[in-house]
């Protein structure tokens, strides 16, 4: 039996308990890909993290990032409260103000600002990858939301990592009162290779433009608290069907209210359609795991 350094950070939260919290299993090179996989279906948690060494030149650090079933290439909660957790534990150091992460996706930079519990950590998502809309996809996301969806714009299947169906519904109330049916969406997400639904909705309000929720049942996260990914390919979907300015944007998402948390996600958009999300971070647990 061994001990490696371990913590679960509560990430896009400003307090803990607030967002989504990830396990983060550092000095994990000696891991073998099926111990990982063990690991998070233990933690049962939306995703965990295993640091290493760099092999990329350039990279402070590399990542595997493991949700209970399945290895993903890229998530944004698990990168940000990674780079969270390797300052903290010392095991990778900002070179003004950023870090380089090396994941399954690509060498992403990733942006320190401030220090301490103030500290906001954004990192760059891989460039999304936008299919076409699919009016099959769009009825049956209608029936598994069970509510109606405007056929303009239309749900698109998007991936920065994870496939997600993205799905405007307007309004913030719409989206917070959402039921959606999980066996259906399980299935829809099986006939359409995506990892679930990214729902989102105007809130009206300056501080957080719009509200988020996502469901994946099919990898057992019925919902998620508050999405990294599901928040990127927003993002994206928002700069293809032609809502984001030519120069840019940036705004605040609010997820996970429907989970008694309260996270928010900054996302910043590029003239170039680069996109970055971030936010607050903070640990909640900081030890070994014994394996």
């Amino acid at each position: 039996m061994s001990a490696r350094r371990f913590a679960q950070v509560d990430v896009f939260g400003g307090a803990p308990l607030g967002g989504n919290p990830v396990a983060v299993v550092l000095d994990a090179e000696e891991l073998q890909p099926a111990e990982m996989q063990h690991i998070a279906a233990w933690t049962n948690l939306s995703e965990t993290a295993f640091v290493m060494p760099p092999e990329a030149p350039g990279a402070s650090y590399r990542v595997r990032i493991f949700t209970p079933k399945q290895e993903l290439p890229f998530a944004g909660h698990p990168s940000v409260g990674t780079a969270h957790a390797v300052i903290e534990a010392g095991f990778a150091h900002p070179r003004e103000g950023r870090l380089v992460q090396e994941c399954a996706a690509g060498l992403l930079e990733i942006d320190v600002e401030g220090e301490g519990p103030m500290r906001r950590i954004f990192i760059a998502t891989p460039e999304a990858r936008v299919e076409e809309p699919d009016l099959t996809m769009t009825v049956a996301l209608a029936r598994a939301l069970g509510v109606t969806i405007n056929a303009e714009p239309p749900p698109r299947a998007i991936a920065v990592g994870p496939n997600w169906a993205v799905v405007d519904l307007e309004r913030a109330d719409v989206v917070r009162k959402l039921k959606p049916d999980m066996v259906q969406l399980k299935a829809l997400s099986r006939d359409y290779g995506v990892i679930g639904a990214a729902v989102f909705g105007r809130t009206g309000r300056q501080d957080c433009a719009i509200a988020v929720r996502c469901f994946a049942p099919i990898d057992n996260i019925p919902e998620d608290p508050v999405t990294g990914s599901g928040n990127a390919c927003i993002a994206a979907y928002l700069r293809v069907t032609g809502q984001i300015p030519p120069e840019g944007a940036q705004y605040s998402a609010s997820q996970g209210r429907e989970l008694g948390r309260d996270g928010v996600v900054q996302v910043r958009i590029s003239a170039d359609g680069s996109t970055k999300i971030g936010g607050r971070s903070v640990t909640c647990i900081d030890g070994t795991i014994r394996l």
